[in-house]
């Protein structure tokens, strides 16, 4: 069970990098089309929020001071986040589950009803979307509600809670875009290094929420994207998913339904071979009793009854046949199950199956920011030249598949940040100092082009 990532790594990268890729491609169209429009223009003033809550970089500031105000307002985020990450910690090892399950839900509701309704007018206003407000508001209401359902209840498809995870991604990076652009660089580096404490450091907030989750096998009380991958429960046998479909049918044969399975009858002789007191009149007596029982029972269900006649009329062609052999021979049990048995049979192989299956079915899981941050970046990038958000993406999509491998061949929570935001913020540095003056020069002297 330890190796279903392994197993399946190169699916586990595709069903984590998609969303990630798609989250980044909608914050950098964001940034291009609202570019023009309040309040998410570059040229715009900075808003106030908990990220620039010390310093608020100005235009004619030095670039000591913007260094100076950047780090501040870095130091005191990361202390606000740590703060509350462990008060998390506290309310969920002293069982405040529904509480942060309330919070959770209000956190929700507060992003995409508020944060993403200014969003959403803003589109409305740049691309003069004719739209009445009773509309607009019904819409926001909907889009608002449908997705705290999504992600907080039962029963919903893991698409639509997927997809929700996405745009809420995509809407809290693109008001961190409206970040200075020094505040901006020096959080992104000041986050992944707290990552990097908090998920492998002893006494982290995040390893100890990871560790209490797991000693009390729930899921985490997070806003976290799990990436299932597509495992099929039938793979192994073709015939099972009939089997599950037959066994649903009549609630009323489910004892019967149980005594004639292809599991109990393998597993009861097997046992019973080993032990000189198996002989043929038992094999007698186990079809005496399904004969019986199928009489008594068979206008229950006419699928069911159906298939007793058919299991009747085979055992009378002696096509079950049961060859009986000493201990100190060769023992050796030639069954031919009838169709309905052979067919609800749960066999070992397919318990094995099941259980690996719900193993698998886990996938990996990202965090909320890490999809928040990595599209801030690719943003930022975006505010000045498409060249940088190429760079900026290759490397982020680089260090997120360099940490899938190291999450299988560790198999323990690993911080999703530090590997990608430090080849992301090398890369843009790179790209906007070295290599765009140099493609430019080129192109211009029609060296390249």
């Amino acid at each position: 069970m330890e190796s279903s990532i392994l197993e399946s790594i190169g699916q586990e990268i595709i069903g984590v990098m998609s969303p990630v890729s798609l989250c980044m491609l909608l914050v950098v169209l964001l940034v291009y089309s609202l570019s023009d429009s309040n309040p998410f223009s570059s040229s715009s003033a900075p808003i106030r929020t908990a990220a620039n809550l010390v310093y608020l970089e100005n235009p004619s500031d030095t670039t000591a001071q913007k260094l100076e105000g950047a780090l501040l307002n870095a130091l005191v985020f990361v202390i606000l986040i740590a703060i509350v990450t462990f008060v998390l910690v506290l309310l969920y090892y002293y069982n405040f589950t529904n509480f942060l399950k309330n919070y959770m839900r209000f956190s929700a509701f507060f992003v995409l009803g508020t944060m993403g309704g200014s969003i959403f007018l803003s589109i409305i206003q740049h691309f003069s979307i004719p739209i009445d407000s009773i509309t607009c508001f019904l819409l926001l209401f909907n889009y608002t509600i449908v997705g705290v359902l999504s992600m907080f209840s039962g029963g919903m498809p893991i698409v639509l809670r997927q997809g929700y995870m996405v745009s809420l991604g995509i809407i809290v990076a693109t008001w961190f875009t409206k970040l200075p652009e020094w505040t901006t660089w020096v959080l992104l580096v000041a986050l992944a290094l707290y990552d990097l404490v908090a998920v492998l450091a002893p006494g982290g907030p995040l390893k100890l929420l990871v560790e209490l989750a797991s000693s009390r096998d729930e899921e985490l009380p997070a806003l976290v994207y799990e990436a299932r991958p597509t495992v099929s429960r039938n793979e192994g046998n073709p015939r099972s998913t009939l089997g599950l479909l037959v066994a649903g049918v009549s609630d009323s044969g489910s004892v019967e339904l149980q005594a004639v399975s292809n599991n109990n009858v393998r597993r009861d002789g097997a046992e019973n071979c080993r032990s000189p007191e198996y002989t043929a009149i038992q094999v007698r007596n186990l079809e005496n009793v399904e004969g019986e029982r199928n009489r008594d029972e068979g206008e229950r269900s006419p699928l069911v009854g159906h298939s007793r006649e058919r299991y009747s009329s085979d055992s009378n062609s002696s096509e079950y046949s049961t060859v009986i052999h000493n201990r100190e021979s060769e023992t050796s049990v030639d069954e031919e199950m009838s169709p309905l048995v052979d067919l609800l049979g749960m066999d070992n192989e397919r318990e094995h199956e099941r259980r690996d299956s719900v193993v698998a079915s886990r996938g990996i899981k990202l965090g909320l920011g890490d999809f928040v941050f990595y599209s801030v970046l690719v943003g930022r990038a975006a505010m000045y030249d498409l060249m940088t958000v190429y760079a900026c993406y290759l490397a982020i999509i680089s260090g997120l598949g360099c940490t899938l491998i190291l999450l299988s061949v560790c198999h323990r929570a690993l911080p999703a940040l530090p590997i990608s935001i430090t080849l992301g913020v090398i890369f843009y540095f790179l790209t906007r100092l070295l290599m765009e003056p140099f493609v430019v020069g080129m192109a211009t002297n029609l060296m390249m082009f």
